[in-house]
């Protein structure tokens, strides 16, 4: 789900019967709940407005989710380097420097979204 910019993650709850959700990638910790999907979308976009709204009486800016536009640094002579093998495959700077990312993280590489990372079991759950 997405709104605003941002993003939410959701889970469902069977003992509870509810839609739980988070909005990812802040460090505020923003939730919302409901029993249906209709009522999900309008309860995450409801409390990303209050969020927004409570940041903003309170003097302070609304954390942003990470945009994806990182500024590198590195020594010309890396950059090159990094710029010659780009272009030895045929791609550009900028897919080269994902794959090499995603490559040192290992997670595999989606075309439409980039970097698509594994999930991990949670604590006291096997996964099969």
């Amino acid at each position: 789900m997405r709104y605003k910019g941002y993003t939410a993650r959701v889970e469902y709850d069977l003992e509870d019967g509810v839609f739980a959700g988070r909005v990812e990638n802040i460090r505020d910790v923003v939730t919302f709940e409901a029993t249906d999907v209709e009522s999900l979308e309008r309860e995450f976009r409801t409390s990303v407005d209050e969020y927004i709204a409570f940041c903003e009486e309170g003097g302070a800016e609304p954390e942003k989710p990470f945009s994806g536009r990182v500024l590198v640094r590195m020594p010309p002579a890396l950059h090159k380097a990094a710029a010659d093998a780009a272009r030895a495959e045929g791609t550009s700077l900028n897919a080269w420097i994902n794959a090499a990312v995603s490559g040192a993280l290992g997670v595999r590489q989606s075309p439409a979204t980039g970097p698509v990372v594994p999930r991990r079991p949670r604590a006291g759950r096997r996964s099969s």
